[in-house]
């Protein structure tokens, strides 16, 4: 049913008062649209691809434009492209993605006239934006040709849309619930079938849409929608028509039929090339502002209404000031820098803004079992957040994270596996191993708690380590699975590595052998029994090293390697496409090769020792010596991939030297300066759900996460007084840099009041035992200092032979 019921520091800002909670305003140094651009200005090729439209931390609803661009070579992932024209405001989008889009669904379109446009073919009524669109955290406003000006916001479940209407044309809103964002190639998603339905005066409408497929896969997926107008229509008209791909002109003899009645199928439920259908609805000449509120459930129309609820005014600023309340209060108030900086600002919480968008929280609104665990979706993917942005989260949102392994858990309930990517309720798609495995080591060696069945998670880690999913066929690798689960397991288990069988061979072994470590870390607890077992699998990369392979004047790499044993012809300094199908993915050996923190100790053997290892660290950072081009998954001409996830910790792998971490600083300052900055192509790649945006955050807080262990890198603060509060009831971790204003290299440090010559710390060390938090001091100055002189980070994955 359609109703049923001026030293400007982030510590002096202005106060904002929210349930009789006091705290700053920090969401004033949010910039949205950094990492909407990439190197070429005004275009969206290579770029973050970030959501810059409303939406609440981890929210269910993310409201903003979607845009058309004549482009194969890329797509409009979050919607948004800085020169595209706009085709719709829709309610669902992700952040920060590469691959083929997800959702652009429920849609709304503001026209002024029909004359020429056929309601089934946007390029007939889609807009061009006069000035440069305005977003600020919950608010977004973009001013099309025709005159209309567009305002929005959100809440979890709902969006609000104001539009301002020219005074001379008409006023018409369309809802064509076909509408997505479109991609080229096998990967694009599709609608499939629908059902609208509206009130007798047209002022409420709902329905659903079914949609499929995307970068993810699956099958037809329900989304429920529940719009209300604050002003009666004077015409209100559903239509349907020939199912076609709205985004390209591929038929066009095809015009909306409508109808009187309110109600209207696109056709028999689970048909899949139903007709498309919609609504147009025309308001009154005398009004010139016309809102309309929409709610989305998973569940039911019922619920979807119910949504409305969230957003109980028809003034849009409400909704904008509850979205910048809930932003301070939840996330950007969890960590209180002091600098003079104001680009460091705008650069720091932008990137603490991107880095909570994703997953969604969709707790209640699981459609295919019922469950009292929280519900997140749209990881996308694990195999990018596994490496810091879980971290950040866990330390400053620990109920968070809580959250989050407790919804990976319940996944494997009920669907065998838990995903590594996941969209739309439906797991996929695998880039490399099976992550959610790191992501559940990290937070059980870190002692989250909370409600987690720790006795299930380590029986869904071992679910991956031991049951072969099934094989998809993609055509992208029909080697083994890439829904869900390790696709190269039956290699892995018969020859401790991935065969050249399988796509993505190197790479998944480096991936497998950090997964089983991660198991071995959490049996430690969970089952002493199974820790030699998975201890000796995080071996198998060992299987893999070419002794003999030289490449730049350096031997020893990782290998492709066949089932007896030989190694595959191949160039270090290459993996061809970097694709499913490649020997390596997103990354070539060379890089691979550095990919093993759990055993650091190992690695730097293999390499010839502490003096090769640093030389071979340097070479990765010399320009022009990359080998692959990777497109819009690469950045500069180093070894080193600033623009990707598998080179996000060698940076810092200096700090596994005696008296080296000062390299580790270098390198970190120089990365950021060159490839991070507060203007539209501010991030060197896809934001990946916000994994290049917490790589930020902890290079300027000065320390990076050693995932699937208690260990933090000491790098070098960026501020001189940094405040994180440990989660809603936590303690508080301090960290001053004093003299940061003679130079960037640390002195000297101290840790809980204690001197510090190791280049590491512990979790223990920066919460403290009981959650009561820590202290980190340190003093800087214009020269390296050899201050490291004590323990080098540990390598608890080492196998003494």
């Amino acid at each position: 049913m359609w109703l049923t019921s001026v030293v400007v520091t982030a510590l002096a800002l202005a106060s904002s008062v929210d349930a009789g909670n006091t705290f700053r305003d920090f969401t004033k140094y949010v910039n949205l649209f950094i990492g909407t651009e990439g190197p070429v200005p005004g275009s969206a090729y290579s770029a973050g691809n970030v959501f810059p439209g409303a939406s609440l931390p981890f929210g269910a609803v993310k409201v903003g434009i979607d845009t058309t661009r004549w482009n194969i070579s890329f797509a409009a992932n979050a919607g948004y492209t800085p020169d595209g024209n706009v085709t719709a405001i829709t309610m669902l989008h992700e952040s920060g993605t590469g691959g083929a889009p997800t959702y652009g669904l429920i849609p709304q379109m503001p026209l002024t006239n029909l004359e020429g446009v056929n309601l089934l073919d946007n390029i007939t009524y889609m807009q061009p934006r006069t000035s440069p669109d305005v977003a600020s955290v919950g608010y977004y406003r973009t001013h099309l040709e025709n005159g209309v000006t567009a305002e929005m916001s959100a809440s979890m479940h709902a969006g609000i849309i104001k539009y301002q209407y020219p005074k001379n044309d008409g006023r018409y809103l369309l809802v064509d619930i076909s509408h997505f964002i479109p991609s080229a190639g096998k990967k694009e998603q599709w609608y499939s079938n629908g059902q609208i339905e509206r009130s007798a005066d047209g002022t409420w409408y709902s329905g659903y849409g079914v949609y499929r497929e995307g970068w993810g896969w699956g099958g037809d997926y329900r989304v429920y929608f529940c719009g209300h107008f604050d002003t009666t229509p004077t015409k209100a008209q559903l239509f349907s028509g020939k199912a076609t791909d709205p985004y390209w002109p591929n038929t066009t003899d095809v015009k909306p039929t409508f109808t009187q009645q309110t109600s209207i199928q696109g056709g028999t439920i689970g048909y899949q090339y139903a007709n498309r259908i919609g609504a147009l609805f025309e308001f009154p000449s005398n009004v010139s502002t016309i809102t309309s509120k929409v709610g989305i459930s998973w569940i039911s129309v019922d619920k979807a209404c119910g949504f409305l609820d969230e957003i109980p005014s028809w003034n849009l600023n409400s909704t904008v000031a509850a979205a910048e309340d809930k932003w301070n209060s939840e996330v950007l108030s969890k960590i209180d820098v002091k600098t003079t900086n104001e680009t460091q600002l705008e650069m720091f919480y932008t990137g603490l803004y991107h880095s909570h968008l994703l997953p969604s929280d969709r707790t209640g609104e699981n459609p295919h079992w019922e469950s009292d665990e929280p519900y997140y979706d749209d990881f996308y993917t694990i195999w990018d957040t596994f490496r810091c942005l879980h971290a950040l989260t866990t330390l400053i949102l620990p109920n968070r994270q809580i959250g989050i392994v407790r919804a990976l858990i319940d996944i494997w309930r009920f669907e065998r596996f838990m995903p590594e990517g996941r969209s739309h309720n439906h797991n996929g798609r695998v880039q490399g191993g099976s992550n959610a495995d790191n992501v559940l080591a990290d937070a059980y060696v870190k002692g989250l708690q909370g409600g987690i069945n720790w006795a299930d998670g380590y029986l869904a880690m071992k679910t991956n380590a031991e049951v072969q999913p099934y094989n998809n066929f993609d055509f992208e690798d029909p080697s083994g699975s890439t829904k869900e689960g390790r696709g190269g397991l039956q290699d892995w288990k018969q020859y401790g590595y991935v065969t050249t069988a399988r796509g993505r061979c190197l790479s998944k072994t480096v991936d497998y052998s950090m997964n089983d470590f991660s198991l071995s870390q959490v049996a430690r607890g969970e089952a002493p029994q199974d820790v030699a077992l998975y201890l000796n699998r995080s071996t198998g990369w060992q299987k893999t090293w070419a002794a003999n392979v030289t490449s730049l004047n350096f031997t020893g790499f990782l290998a492709p390697t066949l089932a007896n044993g030989s190694f595959q012809a191949y160039n270090p300094l290459s993996c061809g496409d970097c694709d499913w199908k490649a020997i390596s993915y997103e990354g070539v050996p060379w890089e691979y090769s550095f990919s093993f923190p759990f055993d650091m100790k190992t690695l730097i053997s293999l390499m010839g020792g502490q003096k090769t290892f640093e030389a071979r660290l340097d070479t990765m950072f010399i320009p022009g010596l990359t080998g692959s081009n990777q497109g819009g998954n690469s950045a500069g001409t180093t070894i080193f991939n600033p623009g990707n996830e598998p080179s996000f910790m060698t940076p810092f792998l200096y700090n596994y030297l005696p008296q080296k971490q000062w390299k580790s600083v270098k390198r970190s300052i120089d990365v950021v300066d060159e490839y991070y900055n507060n203007g539209r192509s501010g991030i060197p790649g896809n934001d990946d759900a916000g994994s290049m945006s917490s790589w930020l955050v902890w290079n300027m807080i000065g320390l990076y996460p050693v995932v699937t262990q208690p260990v933090y890198l000491v790098l070098a603060p960026r501020f001189e007084e940094t405040t994180l509060q440990l989660g809603d009831a936590g303690g508080t971790l301090r960290i001053k840099a004093r003299g940061l204003e003679k130079g960037q290299y640390v002195q000297s440090l101290k840790v809980n009041g204690q001197p510090w010559t190791k280049s590491w710390v512990s979790h223990e060390d920066l919460v403290g035992s009981k959650g009561e938090g820590g202290l980190l001091e340190f003093e800087m100055g214009p020269e390296a200092k050899t201050w490291d002189t004590g323990d080098v980070p540990p390598s608890p994955g080492y196998i003494s032979k």
